[in-house]
């Protein structure tokens, strides 16, 4: 019991207001200093029970804000403020032999945490490779600041930065917006929602790190053969796109069960989102599909939102689809948002839309959160970030 009551404080960690967050790492620290369990001999009891916990509060801290790198010697940063969206600005110091890329990119987090410093090993990382400008967009947070508010921060960063490429030196043709996980999601929906402006540069390329794509099918087999595992599981993200909606949680078990959806619409989705469109090798770890679950209004009033554009870009007409820009794919065996990236690769590739692939095989969801962090960091998020960087250098 104890355990379940650290993860809950440990989750709830991930929700707080930045001011309340040292008291609050206290308070995981002192719970689990007087419940964890240590059997009987072990050495220093007491001690262990604290760096155990001094360990979680301190991975999670590493999680939301980061720990700040020594200063790149390689690089000029700037920050700035556009519509009250932080923005930094990564450009190489070397001097350009001709235009450069740019690379907008939009941090995970669930878009209820996560922040720029987070993801500055990241941006770093890909500015020198790529010998490219990177601006990483500090979109602000829900519930704080209500949904869809992250989504109108992206595009408000996207159309500050494309309407100032000749300040950054970067090309209008190479135009990439980025992003890991509900960034992912903010990249898909940010590239549909350009293709009305006829007036801007047209993106080049979309990079979606295992993106979540869509809120009307969480009994995909991915969810089904994931839903236990680190650090994105089941019932977690169910909790968290209540989270993001500022909605109370009474029906997350009808959600998780998919009666959220109109009958009407699932018959008009089928052909987009389905277990049967999942290749069958994504089928063998033990998918047994499920039985139709009932449709509960309640539970569609609830989470209404995630059923429509730009929550679920997955869900866009093909006339849309067929327009978009080739598109950068990255799924990870052991996520539940796996299945996301696989409809979304086939829909573009029926669109005639150009896909690159680039599927990890024992990478799980959130990898890229200890990325650089030396042995603390995954070889696999080390080999997905490599993927990238050699995609964009391709474009």
């Amino acid at each position: 019991m104890a355990s379940v009551y650290k993860t809950l404080a440990t989750i709830g960690i991930l929700f707080i207001s930045p001011i309340l967050m040292p008291a609050l790492f206290l308070g995981v620290v002192l719970y689990d200093f007087f419940n964890s369990e240590t059997p009987p001999g072990i050495e220093q009891p007491l001690k262990l029970r604290f760096f155990h916990s001094l360990l979680i509060t301190t991975m999670v801290a590493v999680m939301l804000y980061g720990i700040p790198p020594c200063r790149d010697s390689k690089l000029l940063t700037k920050d700035l403020t556009v519509d009250e969206v932080p923005l930094r600005i990564y450009q190489p110091k070397s001097p350009p032999t001709g235009k450069r890329r740019g690379i907008l990119y939009f941090h995970g987090g669930a878009g209820t945490f996560g922040s720029i410093s987070a993801y500055e090993r990241i941006c770093r990382y890909m500015a020198k490779k790529c010998n490219s400008v990177v601006v990483s967009v500090g979109y602000r947070l829900a519930p704080e600041h209500p949904y869809p508010g992250q989504y109108l921060d992206c595009l408000n960063a996207t159309l500050y930065f494309m309407r100032h490429l000749e300040e950054y030196y970067v090309d209008p043709g190479l135009i990439i917006i980025s992003g890991d996980s509900c960034g992912g999601n903010f990249a898909a929906a940010i590239c549909q929602i350009l293709l009305n402006d006829r007036n801007l540069p047209k993106v080049r390329a979309q990079i979606l790190i295992y993106p979540g794509l869509q809120g009307l099918d969480f009994q995909l087999p991915s969810y089904q053969q994931n839903g236990f595992v680190p650090i994105l599981t089941w019932k977690m993200i169910i909790y968290l796109c209540f989270r993001y909606l500022n909605r109370e949680t009474k029906v997350w078990k009808d959600v998780l069960q998919n009666c959220h959806v109109p009958e009407s619409m699932r018959h008009q989705y089928k052909k987009w989102i389905s277990a049967d469109l999942i290749p069958d090798e994504f089928k063998i770890r033990g998918y047994v599909p499920p039985k139709p679950a009932p449709y509960k209004p309640e539970a569609y009033e609830a989470v209404k939102e995630i059923l429509a554009l730009p929550f679920s870009p997955l869900l866009a007409e093909d006339s849309i689809i067929c327009q978009l820009p080739e598109c950068y794919i990255v799924t990870c065996e052991f996520d539940v948002l796996r299945d996301d990236g696989l409809l979304y690769k086939k829909r573009l590739e029926d669109n005639g839309v150009q896909v690159t692939w680039y599927h990890c095989k024992n990478a799980f969801h959130g990898i890229l959160a200890v990325f650089g962090y030396g042995i603390f960091s995954f070889s696999s998020g080390d080999m997905i970030v490599d993927s990238v960087v050699n995609y964009i250098n391709s474009l």
